[in-house]
């Protein structure tokens, strides 16, 4: 009986990243096994260990020794969260794949709201805090913010990008290339691959135990992510329509003042340099800067996707994985076939 569940295939991937929670790591691991276990179908637990410095990963691995269905991966120092995740999503196997926090503010029992709406057919069922339980000031105010810029820039109607707690079917996240603070934006660059996006209302409740890993100082990469978001969307594959732009404005901006210096040289003979030069230079320096520093900042981030997909480098580096899958995909290999992350 135990031999022939193993085999059947993987259903359902849980991923969940950590990062010092050793305090919420049992609880949810059972919280999710029992919402999982009435399910009837095979899943698996792909649980990431983002360079904790407490117990997290002991935790985690004492779990997979009693657990079959749990992979522990481990990386070599804190990547972040979109790094963790990332590696979380390259190692699940499973048909859907269900992220979530690793700090209980999210109910495993809403795994079920979302899988509802993946068998009606939807590609995305991304979480909504309608509800939200943190501080308003520094949290809920700032991603209100952020929120609605996301969903103007994008042309994505969602009312909370910022929540890990989303459902994807594995071929659609399989397509979307995450690195920065990128996993907030998945919905908006799934979009570019004709993803269909669902809302689901969740709970969210204050967190239990252990200390948050989030501040004010997120919001200014969340901006400057979602200036890349947007560039990307819009403009990945034709950028001289957003430079057209730039330089159009640049003309003729500098040819309305070279009309009016001209006119004020001949009508009114007035000495150029000596009336106007200090304003004119002032103004052409401040443009070309304003110019320059942004086209320095798109290319960049034009030449760092072109860097990570095309080499196909990975953001982050695994120090060791905790998983019988192994021994499985060497039996594989010995008949021919191949697993994931085989070279």
């Amino acid at each position: 009986m135990d031999k022939k569940r193993k085999e059947e295939p993987v259903r359902y991937s849980i991923v969940v990243p950590f990062f010092n929670e050793q305090e919420n790591i049992l609880p949810l691991y059972m919280r999710i096994t029992e919402v999982m276990d009435a399910l009837g179908e095979p899943y698996e637990m792909i649980f990431v260990d983002d360079g904790s410095r407490d117990q997290t990963f002991r935790i985690l691995n004492d779990i997979y020794e009693n657990d079959r269905r749990v992979h522990a991966v481990r990386l070599r120092r804190n990547f972040g969260q979109t790094a963790a995740l990332k590696a979380g999503f390259d190692y699940a196997q499973g048909d859907i794949i269900i992220s979530m926090d690793g700090d209980q503010q999210h109910e495993p029992e809403d795994i079920l709201l979302f899988l509802e709406k993946i068998r009606e057919g939807f590609d995305i069922a991304s979480g909504w805090r309608a509800d939200r339980q943190d501080p308003w000031l520094t949290r809920r105010l700032p991603s209100q913010v952020a929120n609605w810029l996301m969903a103007r820039l994008s042309g994505v109607p969602l009312h909370d990008f910022g929540t890990t707690f989303k459902a994807y079917r594995r071929d659609i996240i399989q397509q979307v290339q995450l690195y920065g603070e990128m996993h907030r934006f998945i919905p908006a660059l799934a979009k570019i691959t004709g993803a269909s996006i669902v809302e689901v209302p969740i709970r969210n409740y204050k967190r239990s135990a252990g200390k948050s890993h989030y501040n004010l100082s997120r919001t200014a990469r969340v901006f400057f992510d979602l200036i890349s978001v947007k560039f990307l969307l819009d403009y990945i594959s034709r950028p001289l329509h957003f430079f057209g732009k730039l330089a159009l404005a640049s003309f003729f901006g500098g040819a309305a003042i070279g009309v009016f210096l001209i006119w004020q040289k001949l009508a009114h003979h007035t000495s150029i340099m000596v009336e106007h030069g200090p304003l004119m230079l002032t103004g052409m320096f401040l443009l070309v800067s304003a110019v320059q520093f942004l086209s320095l900042g798109l290319i960049g981030e034009l030449l760092s996707r072109t860097y990570y997909e095309s080499q196909n480098k990975p953001i982050y580096s695994v120090r060791e994985i905790r998983s019988r899958r192994e021994a499985v995909e060497s039996a594989g290999r010995d008949s021919g076939s191949s697993g994931p992350w085989q070279n």
